[in-house]
């Protein structure tokens, strides 16, 4: 597998979304297909945690692309953001399902599940992801595809945001969360 390289997560957010669809995530000898991703597209966006600024909890978005931006929320699950664009753009990709490929268990059909069966937790938050042993890489076989665009999960406090289609996954995969 080869790894994806710093300009891959240094380009429009919103590409880097719908390219991230059938890479490998790669956490130790733990392997799983992106098949859901979601866009955040920077403080513009309302639903973007960088939306609120440069806080503790953000500053990894604001960072460098190619980093993972991992938080906890509702108390129990840890969701993971891979940071994309220039330093100080603050706009990331949410993962939000999986597709097990090797040594994966539990269900991965949503961004606080994909977190527990992958392992990844607060620990890895601002982890490059060049590196060894946490990365994304391209497949050794593209499949073919087809992306669906939908609104985003669960952002109906962003207003206009709301509507917009930025989640996209791979159509007829059993793995995504809502079809």
């Amino acid at each position: 597998m080869r790894k994806l390289p710093r300009s891959f997560y240094d380009r429009d957010t919103i590409t880097v979304a719908r390219e991230l669809l059938g890479k490998y995530l790669v956490h130790g000898e733990r392997i799983g297909r992106i098949v859901e991703v979601e866009a955040y597209l920077g403080p513009h966006d309302l639903a973007a945690h960088s939306a609120r600024g440069l806080t503790g909890r953000t500053k990894v978005m604001f960072g460098p692309p190619g980093h993972a931006y991992v938080y906890f929320i509702y108390g129990m699950y840890h969701c993971m953001n891979v940071v994309t664009e220039r330093e100080g753009h603050a706009s990331a990709v949410l993962l939000r399902a999986i597709e097990p490929v090797r040594n994966v268990g539990g269900r991965t059909c949503g961004p606080g599940l994909l977190c527990r069966a992958l392992h990844i937790d607060r620990r890895l938050n601002a982890h490059d992801l060049l590196s060894d042993d946490f990365y994304i890489a391209a497949p050794p076989k593209a499949k073919s595809m087809v992306i669906v665009k939908r609104p985003r999960v669960g952002v109906d406090y962003a207003r206009h945001w709301a509507k917009r289609h930025l989640r996209f996954y791979i159509k007829n995969n059993p793995f995504v969360s809502r079809p």
